[in-house]
């Protein structure tokens, strides 16, 4: 977890003098408002490089500068605009942050100038990206040169109410993107449940645990259908609440969990299968969205839902032409066993709509079709409700976390019929396989519940997207965060 210690000191500094730190960001404005306070953050280093370059300053927009003080300090400079977008301010000051978190600080100072709107956004978008990246993600090497960051000193702006929001948020993505690194065997799907259990006990979640002799005796048999290929019956749905005592809305969280999908009888190749330890990314973003909600205090009722299980090949595993039951009674098709995502979010988003919640999201690295339509840079949506999908397009750019819609429209379901099932589980031409499975997943959806399906397309971006510079994101928290502090009282 973070416990990097953040400083804040109102008051502005005249001299670069004045600051203890050895690593120093400083985040200007743009140039038409530079005051003789920024002037004094235009070193001599900082106006040589940008001599060198032939650059002006207002490239720092985009391209920020780092270099050694005379005093032996580092300082990178970066320049914000308020007219750029969130996505935008991310990405230019995480790209700053990496010379000096480089060095393993033990202390960051950050200089923020310019109006007071500038100030805050330059603050928020610093602090938030020097947490998340400063961060110590999982790593199995002999030696361990890290070392953690301990202290943020921001001057210039105070706002301990956002600065608690901005941890909240960096420490529920971290959650998420540390799950989600783990080594498979780090985190079958009993080792995962045991992490739950831990973390519901320190912040005081209820949890309960439907294991596979309970889910066999329900009648859930889509997730039994996936499970039952693992030698080890550790697979379970497990169900999270948080309560809290001023909320008006319930809203459910559900989360693709496979802790390593081989795919089954229909066994991918090499290069697809390395990597897939991270196929339960979406339950990690659920898991980190509910902590990162609970350390903000947000006044909203959370029922989460995590479909934990691997993907197995072995005689008992399921196969192509097995037509499985699920929890509702519609019966499917199987024509692929590497679609198992949806069979175990088809009985989990049963589970969850039938507790009636305002609205429910699902987060899974579900198709990669999504991938080929997106790339790695956005996630795909789709929902039954306009004013949520508003909503959510709203939070991808409040957030920096940007999501793309997908039509849900009913004539694609024809694709999935099928001659003795209600439903086909998916086709093998894969054509549009996204929409295919959202419209899968609609059939599980009880009581006309609002719904959105997050298909986590940007879970993994080789040289990290937006605030955050790893390659696996945590996409979906922040946005989450965005989307949770939206007012949704009336779907």
């Amino acid at each position: 977890m973070i416990n990097t210690k953040i400083v804040e000191k109102q008051s502005d500094i005249t001299e670069q003098s004045e600051i203890k730190s050895d690593h120093i960001l400083v985040v200007l404005p743009p140039a038409k408002h530079f005051s003789q306070l920024e002037n004094a953050f235009l070193s001599d280093v900082l106006r040589a490089r940008m001599e060198r370059r032939g650059a002006k300053l207002d490239s720092l927009k985009k391209t920020p500068v780092s270099g050694d003080l005379e005093q032996g300090a580092q300082a990178a400079w970066v320049m914000l605009d308020p007219e750029q977008s969130v996505f935008e301010r991310h990405t230019v000051v995480r790209k700053a942050l990496q010379s000096l978190l480089a060095e393993n600080p033990r202390e960051i100072a950050i200089v923020v100038s310019g109006t007071p709107e500038q100030r805050r956004l330059a603050a928020e978008s610093a602090i938030y990206c020097a947490l998340v990246n400063s961060a110590r993600l999982p790593l199995r090497k002999k030696k361990d040169a890290r070392k953690p960051l301990q202290r943020i000193t921001l001057f210039g702006h105070h706002s301990a109410d956002a600065c608690q929001a901005i941890r909240a948020q960096a420490t529920g993505n971290t959650l998420a993107r540390e799950l989600t690194m783990l080594p498979a065997n780090d985190l079958t799907p009993a080792l995962f449940r045991e992490r739950i259990r831990k973390l519901a006990k320190e912040s005081g979640w209820q949890c309960e645990e439907l294991d596979l002799r309970k889910l066999r005796k329900m009648g859930a048999g889509a997730f039994v259908a996936v499970a039952q290929g693992s030698e080890e019956e550790d697979a379970a749905i497990v169900h999270l609440s948080r309560h809290h005592p001023d909320a008006k809305q319930t809203v459910a969280l559900v989360g693709k969990g496979i802790c390593f999908d081989t795919g089954g009888h229909n066994l991918k190749p090499a290069r697809y299968m390395h990597g897939m330890h991270e196929d339960m990314n979406g339950s990690a973003v659920a898991l980190g969205l509910l902590l990162a909600a609970s350390r903000a205090d947000l006044p909203v009722n959370l029922d989460v839902w995590l479909a934990i299980a691997q993907n197995h090949i072995s005689p008992k595993a399921y196969k192509q032409n097995d037509v499985i039951t699920a929890l509702n009674g519609t019966t499917i098709e199987i024509i692929h066993t590497d679609a198992e995502g949806r069979m175990v979010l088809a009985d989990t988003l049963t589970l969850a709509a039938r507790a009636k919640p305002d609205f429910m999201l699902d987060f899974a690295t579900l198709t990669g079709s999504m991938a080929t339509a997106l790339g790695a840079r956005y996630s795909g949506i789709f929902c039954n409700r306009e004013k949520l999908l508003a909503a959510a397009l709203a939070a991808g750019r409040s957030s920096g976390e940007r999501v793309n819609p997908f039509p849900l429209d009913a004539d694609y379901e024809e694709d999935l019929d099928s001659q003795i099932a209600d439903i086909k589980q998916c086709t093998l031409e894969g054509e549009a396989d996204h929409i295919l499975a959202a419209r899968f997943l609609m059939r599980f959806i009880e009581n006309d519940v609002p719904w959105l399906h997050m298909d986590l397309s940007a879970s993994n971006c080789k040289g990290g997207l937006g605030a955050v510079a790893s390659d696996v994101t945590g996409f979906g928290v922040a946005w989450g965060m965005a989307l949770l502090n939206s007012p949704l009282e009336k779907l």
